[in-house]
């Protein structure tokens, strides 16, 4: 088992804090929103996802003394060459808009008959802010986007993020339905399986 005891979350989204701590646990790890040790925001100038985790669980280790865990995450579209990608989150701008950020999508996609899409998650777990061996663990989950949205749960694109294979948005599905399939959660099952086998 892992001798991990309190790991620090290197995000103020709500929903990601949901799906991490539920997914977390299992393990009896003492999980803390960045949020409780007044941390600010670190900043995601990188290009890659990879990138910007790290930056991110680095920044959340230092402020607090403890180990952390960041993630970074986004929507890639096919025919947007992978946009909107790293920028997912502020795809529409400042300030931060689900609602915005979902109109430019669809109106980006008005005259694409390609539709597919990805999710991709990036989670990067820390000892220390200078840690040389962080481990690092990723999930992908592919589906389309579609005009209208469709259910109330889930966060960011999910309404518009069309899975075929259920018949259902991400946000039609019920939260351990999303667990168990989502981009974050294929990546936190791998990062469970490191932790539980002692390798951290």
């Amino acid at each position: 088992m892992s001798t991990l005891k309190k790991l620090v979350i290197a995000s103020n989204n709500s929903g990601k804090l949901r799906e991490i701590g539920e997914l977390l646990a299992l393990l009896a790890i003492n999980v803390a929103p960045q949020s409780e040790f007044n941390i600010s925001e670190a900043d995601e100038p990188h290009i890659t996802f990879v990138e910007n985790a790290l930056a991110k669980a680095r920044h959340a280790s230092r402020c607090s003394g403890l180990p952390a865990l960041a993630d970074d995450s986004g929507i890639c579209v096919s025919a947007l060459g992978g946009a909107p990608g790293v920028n997912s989150a502020r795809y529409a701008g400042e300030p931060k808009s689900d609602e915005r950020n979902n109109q430019k999508l669809v109106a980006a996609l008005q005259n694409q008959a390609d539709r597919r899409a990805y999710y991709y998650c990036v989670i990067v777990v820390v000892r220390h802010a200078d840690d040389p061996q962080p481990i690092i663990v990723d999930g992908s989950w592919h589906g389309e986007i579609i005009d209208q949205p469709h259910g109330s749960g889930g966060f960011g694109y999910d309404p518009y993020f069309y899975l075929p294979e259920f018949g259902k948005t991400s946000a039609e599905l019920t939260a351990e339905q999303k667990n168990q399939i989502s981009h974050r959660g294929q990546a936190l099952a791998k990062l469970v399986e490191i932790l539980q086998a002692g390798k951290f």
